[in-house]
């Protein structure tokens, strides 16, 4: 046997050893069938119980339930897709996966949950509980580690590359409080097989007026307001709402909402910098369009214009806007 032969022999096994690591075994599937129909009624106590205590009680029977299901071999192929109140995302190379899901307190106030579970080749677990720090945390500009977790609710993931390395931005939603909402934008990157939030990827250099570059990209604006904050694949950017105080108050982030204009995120040499106006005919100030005003002193409402009238009384109006030009001083022919 040749060693090409054998080396090509070696490959073939190892590939089809990987194939069947990636199957879920008929009756592994099955279980996990069972166990997300108590997970689903369990995450509805969670999200929709009557008062704190049910939620609680809920929260604290779904995290046990929900990593026994996951020690399931190769369990990572298993969906989970009647859990419709836990967000789960997955980047394009489906190297892991994130579940994010929240809480409503009584008094209005969203408590954050999560975990990332890795692909393995072995189809083992390995999991990274997401715990929500954000009331403690007191620069939210910061790099955390999964245990020290910005909360919110993972609604996207945008894979990027530079220099041999993957970079997954996550766009996510945070209820916050009572008064306001939150828009974010995090990098999440592994070193040495831990995850880590943030980094310095959100530049401002291209501004005209420079900011410093952050490790983390915050909207904060008024409860009932819409904001939009999400990849554009069409225009291959991250593209959001420009913000406002409604009051001219721009301290108070629970008055900001948008003003029709928008800003936008682009990967470059390995950060999104920021584009501080991506639709140069916006409208200034969300204003309506509205036509010229008319000239009412000169405008004759006693007379009613012909078509061919009102053609001649635009090209005049036009030719008397243009400036004169001079001739050029020469010889008489």
């Amino acid at each position: 046997m040749t060693k090409k032969f054998s080396s090509l022999l070696l490959l073939l096994c190892l590939s089809l050893q990987a194939l069947h690591a990636q199957k879920l075994l008929p009756q592994d599937e099955k279980a996990l069938r069972r166990s997300q129909d108590t997970l689903q009624k369990v995450a509805d106590q969670m999200l929709h119980g009557l008062n704190d205590n049910i939620k609680q009680n809920a929260l604290e029977a779904f995290i046990p339930k929900l990593v026994r299901a996951l020690k399931t071999n190769n369990s990572f192929y298993f969906p989970f897709d009647s859990l419709q109140t836990i967000s789960i995302k997955y980047p394009k190379d489906s190297t892991f996966r994130i579940f994010t899901w929240l809480q409503e307190t009584d008094n209005g106030f969203f408590q954050h949950h999560g975990a990332i579970q890795l692909n393995t080749p072995d189809g083992s677990l390995k999991l990274f509980a997401l715990i929500d720090s954000s009331d403690a945390i007191v620069n939210r500009d910061t790099i955390t580690s999964n245990k020290a977790w910005y909360g919110c609710l993972y609604y996207n993931i945008v894979q990027t590359h530079f220099f041999n390395q993957e970079y997954y931005t996550l766009l996510g939603w945070d209820g916050n409080n009572p008064r306001s909402q939150k828009k974010l934008l995090e990098m999440l990157t592994f070193k040495n097989g831990q995850p880590v939030f943030g980094g310095p990827y959100f530049s401002f250099e291209e501004d005209t007026v420079k900011r410093p570059t952050q490790n983390r990209f915050f909207l904060e604006y008024k409860k009932e307001a819409a904001v939009m904050l999400n990849f554009s694949a069409d225009m291959d950017e991250i593209v959001f709402d420009h913000l406002i105080s409604e009051i001219n108050e721009p301290s108070k982030k629970f008055t900001y909402v948008p003003d029709m204009d928008y800003e936008a995120f682009k990967w470059k040499g390995g950060k999104w910098v920021h584009i501080d106006k991506i639709f140069h005919d916006a409208l200034p100030n969300g204003k309506p369009p509205i036509p010229v005003p008319l000239d009412m002193k000169s405008k004759d409402n006693t007379h009613i214009q012909s078509e061919e009238e009102v053609q001649a009384q635009k090209a005049a109006e036009a030719a008397a806007q243009q400036p004169a030009t001079k001739k050029k001083p020469g010889k008489k022919q």
